[in-house]
This record gives C-alpha cells, structure tokens and sequence, in this order.
C-alpha cells in the first residue's frame, strides 16, 4: 500500500508540473500578445485602412481567437498596407492636411498646385519621418522585452536580434518598414513554438503517464493472478484431505492405510511446489517490472525538476524590468499585496514612496535616448544599494519607480528618501563633455486604517505631485498634502 501511495503521489506532481507548464505558456502568449497590442496603437494614424486591420488585430486579441492562417492573410494585407505608405504619403503636398484617426480626409482644393514642393510640405514630411522614427524605436524596445522574456529557438533569436538592432539605428525607412514587416512573423514563430513545445509537452506526459497506468493494470492483474493461484492451492489441498478422509473410512489394512497416506502427501506436496514455483516466477516478473518504472519514473523526475527549474527563470524574467534589472510593476503589484495582507494582521507599520527622476524628458531631448537609458540605470543601481535588504524598489514605468519600507513610519522614510536624493544630485555625471545634475522628487505614505493598495498608492502619489509642484528635487509626506488635487498635481508632474 506504501508503494501504492508512492506512485500515486508523484503521478499527482506531474501533473502540478504539467499545469505550471501551462502557466508558463500563457504567459509569454500574454507577454507577445500585449506587445502586438503595444505595436498596433503605436503605428495607428498612418491610413484609414492600415488602422482598421490593426483594428481587426487587437479584437481578435480580446477574444482570445488566434488562428494562424487568418493571421498570415491579415499580416499580408497589413504588408501591403505598410507597402502603400511610401507611395500615397499621409501628407498630400500643398495643403498641409494629414491624416487623423477617426476624421475623414477632406479632398484638396481643385486649383492648389500639385507639382510644387513647399517649406510646409518638408517640414510635414519631416515630422512624418519623425513620427516614423518614434515607432521603430518604441518597437524596436518592445522586441528586446521579447527576446528577454520569451524563449525563442537560436535562428529566430538571432533574427530577432538583428531586427531590434536595425529599428534602434537605422534612418533608412525602406529598412525600418521591412523591419516592421518582419516583427508580425517573429510574433507568430513565438506563438507556434510555444505551442509545439507545450504539445510535445503534454505528448511525452502522456506517454509517460500511460506507463505508469499499465504498470498500475500489470500490478492489479498480478494480484489477481496471485487470489486465483491461492484459491486454487487451497481447493486442491481440500480436495485431496476429503479424498483421504474417505479412503480411511474404506481401507482395513494398516498397510494399504500407510500406502494411501503417502500417495496423498506427494500430491499435496506437488500442488504445493507449483504453487511456490508459480510465486517465483510472479515475484521475478513484478522485480523487472518495478525496476522499469523506477528507470521511467527517475526519467520524469528529471524532467520535471528541468521544467520546474525553468518555470522559475522564465517567471525571474517576467518580473524583471529590462533595462534597469529591477523588479517590474507585476513585482510591485505582488510584493505591495503580500505586504498589504501582512499589515491587516500585524498592524506593523508600512510606508511607500512614489519616486520620479526631474526634468528626465530634457535629458532625452538634450543628449539623446541612450543618456536617458543610463539615468534610469544610474538611479536604479544607487537605489537598490543603500536601501535596506527588506526594502523593496521598483521600475513602475518610464522614469517612475515606487518603493516599500517595511516596518518603517513616514518620517523615517522621508529621511532615507532625502539622503537618498542628495547622493544621486552629489553624483558625477557627464553627457557630452559637460556635467548634469539628477534629482529626484518623492512624495511617502503610509498605510492607514481604512486604506486599500490603491488609496494607499493614491496618496503617495498625490504626494508626489506637490513635490513637483512645489518646485521639485524634494520630498513630500502625503499628511501634508490632503488638500492637493489631482489635476493640479499632474500639471505640475508634467
């Protein structure tokens, strides 16, 4: 019965294994799905028809329907589309209108001429480029979060690679659009490959699965066979002694009795033989049998210990940022929650901070997005090293990061916070030959009665708010800004 058990319970982990498998699959489908999505709003307002395919994308995203052939037929029609850009511009030169999603496109009058080229009409050209550009480069970063946080097979992975480096540099918008063109098949690749590989999954699975069922089959026959086998000695056995019980009622001579008794004993004693000679055989049948099944079963726990191991890696990288190697906002939302739960039962303090790096969109223009890359960078790495073990930091989003004190009033947050702010402004920092100041504003709060995860955030953020508009490079205590409105503070965030 222990053995039993045994099989049982590792027959119920593969099949926890098989199901965070699952997870693991959909959530890099989440993960491509919510950069298609990203891709599709960024390149909207190019052409009425373009937008409506991409339209037709995001809803077949919502449902939830993805058929690959209907999306290869889509993605030919998005091609075509894309191809039509460069020969019916949004901009039609001599009028200065372009096109916006949602509003029709007027006819330009009858008597503008069509053959000169005006100042306007390069400078909407150039801001067409621009935009161009944008999207490339916004792309281009959703791909590297691709390539991070889902696994793709070596020759798509250089592809993709290749692809990323080419919409980061490249000017050309011949090479950016063919760029562009190639992410949908990189998206599909992902998907196929995720699925083949979640399919081989649950095809080994359930070989192996179907092994230890015939074990268990082979096991009950076996049983069985030994009930029949045990029956059957014991009728043998009954039916010789009733045989002999009636030939001592009809034999008269002590001599014929001796000659009776030791016929009955040797067949007894051969049933019996057979019996322990059929055991035997039983017994070496169920050894081999066992020992295939350990082989096998020592087979599955090495994989599942592979899959289990790589299930937390690519869990790891989901709820990592990219560029800064800090924790995401799925992170945060996490630890927030975890943090939150403690707290309605311990009652222990617990203080957050909404933090954003000053004046970080005049860097970007200034010195480029790359100096913007190492800022975050910067604050990130100085951050994580003089905050405590049990605090916790993360990227929120563009130049936003939020984090958590535990076991920590306000006040005390503020002053970490402050000492925090005049260590990264005391840095050395150049773009270009000249030095750069980085600062920071924060705006702290701390959990109350009453609070949920978001009034508490809510709080910290309005804080942060009238750290900005109050001239920034400080640090704020939500106490002190009950009365502070929203729109006020985002006015002054901008």
């Amino acid at each position: 019965m222990a053995s039993d058990r045994s099989w049982k319970d590792k027959y119920l982990k593969e099949l926890e294994s098989s199901e965070q498998r699952e997870q693991q699959w959909k959530a890099e489908r989440n993960s491509l799905e919510r950069m298609l999505v990203r891709t599709c709003l960024a390149s909207e307002g190019q052409a009425p028809d373009l937008d409506r395919l991409l339209i037709r994308v995001r809803k077949d995203l919502r449902k939830g329907n993805l058929d690959i052939e209907k999306w290869r037929s889509l993605q030919e029609q998005i091609d075509r589309q894309v191809a039509l850009l460069d020969d019916s511009p949004q901009t039609r030169p001599g009028n200065g209108r372009s096109y916006q999603p949602g509003k029709a496109v007027d006819a330009p009058p009858e008597s503008e001429p069509s053959s000169a080229v005006t100042v306007g009409d390069e400078n909407d050209l150039a801001t067409i480029h621009a935009q161009r550009l944008r999207i490339a480069r916004r792309v281009g970063q959703l791909l590297g979060q691709m390539i991070y946080q889902v696994a793709l097979e070596p020759a798509a992975e250089a592809r993709a690679r290749r692809l990323q480096k080419s919409l980061l540099e490249s000017d050309s918008w011949d090479v950016l659009r063919e760029g562009l063109n190639s992410v949908a098949d990189l998206v599909i690749a992902a998907i196929t490959r995720g699925q083949r590989e979640f399919e081989a999954f649950l095809k080994k699975l359930d070989e192996r699965l179907g092994s230890l069922r015939q074990h268990f089959q082979n096991q009950s026959s076996a049983q069985e066979g030994r009930m029949d086998a045990s029956r059957e000695l014991d009728r043998e056995i009954r039916r010789e002694l009733e045989t002999f019980g009636r030939q001592i009622d009809s034999v008269g001579e002590l001599k014929e009795l001796k000659l009776s008794v030791t016929r009955h004993l040797e067949t007894i004693g051969g049933v019996v033989e057979r019996f322990r000679d059929q055991e035997s055989e039983r017994e070496k049948s169920y050894s081999r049998q066992l020992e295939l099944m350990e082989e096998k079963l020592a087979a599955v726990e090495a994989n599942s210990e592979q899959m289990r191991e790589q299930i937390r890696e690519e869990r790891a990288k989901a709820l990592t940022d990219l560029l800064t190697q800090l924790p995401n906002r799925e992170a945060w939302q996490e630890r927030l929650g975890f943090e939150y739960s403690r707290w309605q039962r311990y009652r222990h303090p617990v203080t957050i901070a909404v933090l954003d790096i000053d004046l970080f969109k005049r860097v970007n223009d200034s010195y480029g997005h790359k100096a913007g890359d190492r800022v975050l960078q910067m604050v990130a790495r100085e951050c994580q090293q003089r905050l405590r073990t049990t605090d916790f930091i993360s990227r929120f989003g563009g130049e936003e990061f939020v984090l958590l004190l535990p076991e920590t009033p306000a006040e005390d947050a503020k002053r970490v916070l402050d000492d925090l702010r005049g260590h990264i402004a005391a840095l050395p920092f150049h773009f270009q030959g000249e030095p750069v100041t980085i600062t920071f504003s924060a705006g702290v709060a701390t959990l109350e009665d009453g609070d949920t995860e978001e009034t508490l955030f809510d709080r910290a953020d309005k804080a942060l708010y009238a750290a900005k508009d109050a001239g920034r490079n400080q640090v704020r205590l939500s106490v002190d800004c009950e009365g502070l409105s929203a729109a006020s503070g985002h006015q002054a965030r901008q």
